[in-house]
């Protein structure tokens, strides 16, 4: 595992990331409407799709889920709230403050977190509470993203628990907060805090994580470090992560109490239109699968076998089973599930299927270990979040 050792690692904000540099003549269209999106070349970053140069916000081509399990970091998508971010970080004098409602305050180094606590891995997938917001209908506001706002990594870092007991909670606390250096630009723009609960943030599994897939983060992803948090939504990955407080009750700042919040009913959703009567803060993803093999509109030759392939995910549950379709959901066979890496990671699976000459319209359904499964026709909400609808796409065997 190699980490950044020199004393400054320039991040070029000002001039490179805030000023996003397009690919001469090269685009993408995404499937929806005013879907035309630039590709762009950001430090530590191959050509992904651009969506926002201020914040940056950076949306993963949809093909690279088929290289593997785990996305590449140079792939791994980026999104940012605030436009203030940190032009140089210097792991040297970098500090972690653990503070608030706690015995004893910490001030950390990153050589101090590395050497002094317990590092443990995981593998999870990280996806953009708006992931594939792009194909809501009717249309929603907010970015229009595609399917490729996750990725999928093995985190290393230490548990969050650890910094935690070595601080010491005292009794009253309720939540416990996290920010970051990335700054509003103005005065009356909320910082961007999240916050899980106690409980949540001491069950072992959360991390303060250092490292993605072997090496440091990188900067557009966090670096020097970044909270992990296994089975929910990105939202609450806070990057660049500098400051730690447990609090009382529960925290009331904008990102949590007006920001991010889904219908609080059994299926978060509402008619197309409609607003919930209530709302609570967005948490944990639900079950998705893609096909990653194939693309939608592609033509194939008539073979004895197609062999169909596609990654699957749930929110900590694992995946179960992996259900596809390949007469638009007229009849259904049971695809072979890949390694598990972990119940919070990405699941391959295959399918080998007979195709015959024509227009076949591919579904896939993934089901979760509690029972969990996606839904055959979209859910809908105002703010375009959690859609996990079986996706279809339509093979063209020629």
């Amino acid at each position: 595992m190699t980490f950044v050792q020199r004393r400054g690692f320039l991040v070029g904000a000002a001039a490179s990331v805030l000023s996003a540099r397009a690919l001469a003549q090269e685009r993408i269209v995404q499937p929806f409407a005013n879907g035309e999106r630039p590709l762009v070349q950001l430090p530590q970053k191959r050509p992904l799709i651009g969506l926002t140069a201020r914040p940056p916000q950076l949306e993963t081509p949809f093909e690279v889920f088929n290289e593997g399990v785990l996305t590449p970091n140079d792939a791994f998508f980026v999104r940012y709230h605030l436009s203030g971010l940190p032009s140089t970080i210097d792991p040297a004098t970098f500090r972690l403050t653990i503070g608030g409602l706690v015995d004893t305050p910490l001030t950390l180094s990153l050589a101090d977190l590395k050497t002094g606590f317990p590092v443990q891995e995981i593998v999870a997938v990280n996806q953009c509470s708006g992931n594939s917001r792009g194909f809501f209908e009717p249309r929603v506001g907010g970015g229009q993203l595609g399917n490729g706002a996750m990725g999928n990594a093995r985190w290393t870092g230490v548990p969050l628990k650890a910094l935690l007991d070595r601080a010491g909670v005292k009794a009253g606390a309720g939540q416990v907060t996290f920010n970051g250096l990335d700054k509003p630009p103005l005065d009356t723009i909320p910082d961007f805090v999240k916050a899980l609960d106690l409980d949540h943030a001491r069950d072992g599994e959360v991390l303060v994580a250092f490292a993605m897939n072997g090496a440091d983060l990188p900067f557009l992803n966090g670096f020097p470090l970044r909270l992990v948090v296994p089975g929910y939504y990105g939202t609450y990955w806070i990057k660049h992560l500098s400051e730690i407080n447990v609090v009382e009750g529960v925290f009331d700042g904008y990102w949590m109490k007006t920001a991010y919040r889904v219908p609080d009913n059994d299926c978060n959703c509402v008619e197309p239109g409609g607003k919930p009567d209530k709302t609570r803060p967005i948490s944990r993803l639900n079950v998705r699968s893609f096909v990653t093999s194939h693309c939608d509109g592609q033509v194939v030759p008539e073979t004895g076998s197609t062999e169909l392939r596609g990654i699957a995910f749930s929110g900590g549950e694992g995946v179960a089973r992996v259900l596809v379709s390949t007469d638009d959901g007229g009849t259904w066979q049971e695809a072979r599930l890949g390694e598990d890496l972990g119940r919070y990671s990405f699941r391959e699976w295959r399918l080998g299927s007979k195709l015959g000459k024509g227009r076949h319209p591919i579904k896939v359904r993934a089901f979760s270990q509690s029972g969990a499964t996606q839904p055959l026709d979209p859910l809908w909400q105002p703010a375009g979040y959690m859609r996990n609808v079986a996706e279809t796409l339509t093979l063209e065997v020629a």
